[in-house]
């Protein structure tokens, strides 16, 4: 246990830069994100019919749709903090590279939730902050996970976020939170985003190995 608890600390001041420059770009993301929601939650205009929407019931998943995608992300920091410090810092900036695509493509869809959607009034305030109603497009709840099994995908934990990834398609799904593009759109946007951070973070691990 010594072992291994110094091997920890030895690997986190190894990466303690780039863990906080990681950190900058999470709260610029959700910076970003929160602007975005404000701005769609104004301007959306009208909600459209959907073809998967139209034929199946509206569910009240509000527990999963809020504790469970909470949960997700929280393990997808606390996985690597503890068993793979050396790749948290990859981890927080895919994860914000995704927000700020995600950002990026909600300011530009000014749509409505669909008719019938069931709304999570009871979430935590800091939860509200970070989730809009007219945040449309792409579903954030289908991409994270999906996300999460992309980062872990060689390990155990992969399987529990490719099957979170298609339960929480579900759940948006069935409260008629998103329409179905958003859900099948999110998985297609993920993978590039997690190329292009793949190929972006691999740069600036190798410029800060020569520093």
């Amino acid at each position: 246990m010594g072992k291994r608890l110094e091997s920890w600390e030895k690997e986190f001041k190894d990466h303690k830069y780039l863990i906080i420059l990681s950190v900058v770009f999470l709260i610029i993301a959700n910076v970003l994100n929160f602007i975005a929601g404000m701005y769609v939650e104004k301007k959306g205009e009208a909600a459209v019919s959907d073809l998967i929407l139209d034929h199946i019931p509206a569910i009240d998943l509000t527990f999963l749709f809020v504790y469970g995608f909470s949960a997700i992300i929280i393990i997808i920091f606390l996985y690597p903090l503890f068993y793979k410090v050396h790749e948290l810092h990859i981890a927080i900036s895919q994860f914000s590279l995704l927000v700020m695509i995600r950002s990026f493509f909600v300011s530009l869809t000014h749509l409505k939730a669909p008719v019938g959607a069931i709304i999570a009034t009871e979430a935590p305030r800091l939860y509200a902050l970070l989730d809009f109603q007219n945040a449309l497009f792409f579903s954030g709840h289908t991409a994270i996970p999906f996300l999460g099994f992309l980062l872990f995908k060689k390990e155990k934990i992969g399987k529990f976020f490719l099957i979170a990834t298609i339960v929480m398609a579900l759940v948006v799904l069935f409260m008629h939170v998103h329409y179905s593009i958003d859900v099948f759109a999110a998985l297609f946007i993920t993978y590039g985003t997690y190329k292009v951070g793949e190929w972006l973070f691999k740069k600036v691990n190798h410029d800060s190995s020569k520093d």
